[in-house]
């Protein structure tokens, strides 16, 4: 009687612990689904006369999300908008057609800068190529930080 019950109350035991395992995974999943960023989610810019989508590009997840005119700051200080397109040039084919064009890159290219019609040039807009700079140890990293 004794050995009955006692595997009677571990059988229940059993069955509550994986009946609440369960519920548990099959809650879980979508309460995380949930709380991450909706990716397909499609942002919504304002459209000017012409139709050209503008504004920031900071919450564009790619480039196909980007607005045609992402808002900019010129090289002067003014405030405008860059061609996605200029900005972001041609795209390449292939790796080697895209190292070919990282070896060609300009230092510092220039694009225009417009204003909200997406016709109306207000400025000029700086596009740096970045520069790797290797350090031996962190007393060389500090003395070029302390320089520039």
């Amino acid at each position: 009687m004794w050995l009955k019950s006692l595997a009677g109350r571990i059988l229940v035991i059993c069955v509550t612990l994986v009946g609440g395992f369960a519920v548990g995974m099959l809650s879980f999943g979508p309460a995380i689904a949930n709380t991450l960023p909706n990716q397909s989610q499609e942002l919504s810019y304002p459209k000017n006369e012409n139709g050209q989508t503008y504004g920031s590009d900071f919450k564009a997840t790619s480039i196909g999300t980007e607005p045609d005119l992402i808002l900019a700051e010129g090289v002067d200080g003014t405030k405008g908008y860059v061609r996605s397109i200029d900005l972001n040039g041609p795209e390449p084919k292939t790796p080697k057609e895209a190292l070919a064009m990282q070896r060609k890159a300009e230092s510092i290219r220039v694009i225009n800068l417009y204003d909200v019609d997406g016709k109306t040039v207000i400025g000029k807009f700086e596009i740096v190529k970045g520069k790797v700079t290797k350090f031996a140890n962190k007393e060389e990293m500090s003395k070029f930080i302390e320089r520039n």
